[in-house]
């Protein structure tokens, strides 16, 4: 029987933006789950939207075990979710995502950035807000197919509840998790896009302090690795499958 697969989106996404994963996973190893998190899509007025509260949406949504993978905003959820329920996750994909911000003068700056931004996106348009998020470095260098699809996928949301989220989970609201990354002993994947320079150096920290992580790093590729690159993303996930003992991080 197909394996339960969670597939958690990042922040101005929805469960959508894993589509083309999905397509290419096989489809008797697993059953891919993915879900409108609080503040997004189909779940956006769901309150209260912090870590906890998502991490219980998550956990309901299969019986026993399952597999899990997030990206960015979701890898963080992922992390959270595998550290409150250790014996129900089988194997972790974290792609394009950290453990949080160490220093508590810069999450409390980045946490004063995010409720400015979340201040501005309560009044505009959708349209305003995708294209602002879309226009970030981060994101530079996407095709011209790829910046559509992520846009017509944040268009799924509502800036207000969008700015709740931010405010509720966003990087600068999440206590670090860095001194508990010891703690999962499961076989996790890493995986970054060659482009995004940050979240290379992140995801090779990452690897290095679980005691079975091992770091991908995708070629000629950015941070929206689901959109950028799915059929690479999906046989990330399909490695995952398999742990083999004692294997730890390429740096």
């Amino acid at each position: 029987m197909p394996e339960p697969l969670l597939l958690l989106h990042g922040f101005t996404q929805t469960g959508r933006g894993w589509d083309e994963v999905a397509r290419h996973l096989g489809g008797e190893r697993y059953r891919p789950l993915a879900p409108d998190l609080r503040g997004h899509g189909a779940a956006a007025s769901r309150r209260p939207i912090d870590f906890e509260a998502c991490v219980a949406d998550v956990a309901g949504l299969a019986a026993g075990r399952f597999a899990l993978a997030g990206y960015s905003m979701g890898g963080r959820l992922a992390l959270h979710v595998a550290l409150a329920h250790p014996e129900r996750v089988s194997r972790l994909v974290l792609v394009s995502a950290t453990a949080g911000i160490e220093d508590a003068g810069q999450r409390a700056s980045r946490r004063a950035t995010d409720g400015e931004l979340a201040a501005w996106m309560e009044p505009r348009l959708m349209t305003e807000v995708a294209d602002r998020w879309g226009a970030q470095p981060l994101f530079a260098g996407q095709t011209p197919e790829v910046a559509a699809a992520a846009r017509a996928d944040r268009l799924r949301n509502d800036p207000l509840h969008l700015a709740a989220a931010l405010r509720g989970i966003g990087t600068g609201s999440m206590e670090p998790l860095w001194g508990r990354l010891g703690e999962l002993e499961l076989h996790v994947a890493v995986v970054v896009g060659e482009r995004d320079e940050k979240f290379v150096a992140l995801g090779r920290r990452l690897a290095g302090a679980l005691p079975r992580g091992e770091l991908t790093i995708m070629p000629g590729v950015g941070h929206a690795l689901p959109l950028e690159a799915p059929a690479a993303v999906a046989a990330a996930i399909e490695a995952c499958n398999q742990p083999v003992e004692g294997q730890r991080a390429r740096r």
